[in-house]
């Protein structure tokens, strides 16, 4: 058997949970083909990785600065590379700013990390390149719990977003592949699963090869059907294909948690048109009130851009109505932030910084009180909470809706579900007690 010295790789990830996923990907091709382990500390670092995020400027930013302070501090001959989708959308332009940049990698070439790291200035960015029907390495279990890509690209043509550029035409990943990697999970002990795709309830438009229909609904059923899987989250859906019989499916399957992302983007149907987001206000809160009224203990979160090309005061009112209709429990919120091959980079009704930060800070104040509101609601409630860590006889896990509980108890309850009563409750956490 060869002998393969052991190196080490350490990798920054930027960005959302399919750029963690990736980075997974990345570390099982270099632990299995490579030798190579991970470590937290760059000084040590054979190789240094940092998988990029160009959703916003500022990681983009970001990128260079960190580029030039790990290049001073790595040991010599360790080598740096570039993955992910600023990556993908600068390409050669990384290593012309930096040159000691060893290699580029994008978004769609996960599965070429073992070719590049040998090749002194490789750009491997096609992103017409299909890793669908590649099996990566399992990359272990992880606190019971397991990330699991269910397509890969995004389709949609929304004006804001540089992701169809970065990461290519969505493409699903053939269900029985995605249901063998399940069952390694629970094999390896997972207990939870978090399916990820651009648009994951858009799944099964398009295969590589030939494949038997199946939709999103078909494919949760088939996931929670597996023996040993206790509960399924996904991220994200798109607003525009939560049609009633998913809505149904997310209700009625107890294994499918009780939280559920919904990224409005704006609150204004004239805004959402020109975001080309395809679904307008009306719809928007048609779902929520269909998904609040079937689970009325779910948790939704949100995405929001506000200060869009165009944005009047009335459009921004438009959203402040949502947020007070919804109340999302989670919040992501941004200034718009225009990205290079984007259609709404060349709009020309651009709103004022100060403008658009005084209503950024308006949304986010009044969030904050529906956050502190929601959070009272919760004491001295019971909820069934999966246990997935420990620190200091401290027992971590969160219910089906996603809420974060702390609560002390024996750590026999790792791995499962306790029943715990609410004594606490903040924004973003809760303390508890175990009753059961």
């Amino acid at each position: 058997m060869k002998n393969i010295e052991k190196k080490r790789v350490f990798i920054e990830t930027l960005g959302c949970a399919m750029n963690h996923k990736d980075s997974a990907n990345i570390l099982s091709q270099l632990e299995e083909r490579e030798g190579y382990s991970k470590t937290e500390t760059i000084e040590d670092a054979d190789l240094i990785i940092i998988n990029t995020c160009s959703v916003r400027e500022k990681p983009v930013h970001k990128l260079f600065s960190e580029l030039g302070q790990f290049n001073r501090i790595k040991k010599a001959g360790a080598k740096i590379g570039v993955a992910g989708c600023t990556a993908s959308h600068l390409g050669r332009e990384i290593i012309k700013k930096a040159p000691y940049v060893d290699f580029v990698l994008g978004a769609r070439n996960v599965s070429k990390i073992t070719d590049v790291i040998h090749r002194k200035g490789a750009v491997e960015i096609d992103i017409n390149y299909d890793d669908s029907l590649y099996s990566f390495g399992d990359g272990g279990v992880a606190d019971f719990k397991k990330m699991i890509n269910i397509s890969i690209g995004c389709d949609k043509k929304c004006t804001f977003c540089i992701v169809p550029h970065t990461r290519g035409t969505e493409i699903s990943i053939p269900s029985e592949m995605i249901l063998d990697e399940v069952k390694r999970g629970v094999d390896e002990g997972a207990k939870e699963f978090l399916l990820l795709g651009q648009n994951v309830n858009n799944y099964g438009r398009r295969f590589s090869t030939e494949h038997k229909k199946m939709d999103f609904t078909q494919l949760l059923r088939e996931v929670t059907e597996i023996n040993g899987v206790e509960r399924v989250r996904f991220t994200s859906p798109h607003p525009l294909h939560m049609d009633n019989e998913f809505i149904e499916e997310f209700a009625s399957n107890p294994k499918i948690a009780k939280s559920i992302h919904m990224p409005l983007q704006s609150g204004s149907t004239e805004i959402l048109k020109a975001m080309k987001r395809g679904y307008s206000k009306e719809w928007f809160l048609d779902r929520v009130e269909r998904v609040r009224s079937a689970v009325p203990d779910v948790a939704i979160s949100t995405d929001i851009i506000v200060g869009f090309p165009g944005e009047s005061e009335d459009n921004f009112q438009d959203t402040m109505e949502v947020l007070e209709i919804a109340r999302f429990e989670q919040m992501f919120s941004f200034k718009y932030s225009p990205r290079p091959m984007t259609e709404a980079s060349n709009f020309k009704d651009s709103i004022p910084d100060e403008v658009a930060g005084e209503r950024l800070k308006r949304l986010q104040a009044r969030h904050l009180k529906i956050l502190e509101e929601i959070a009272q609601s919760k004491v001295g409630k019971i909820y069934d909470v999966f246990f997935d860590i420990e620190d200091n006889g401290c027992l971590i896990g969160r219910n089906s809706a996603g809420l974060l509980i702390k609560s002390r108890g024996d750590r026999s309850l790792l791995g499962k579900v306790g029943r715990v009563k609410i004594i606490e409750s903040g924004r973003t956490s809760a303390k508890g007690e175990v009753i059961s």
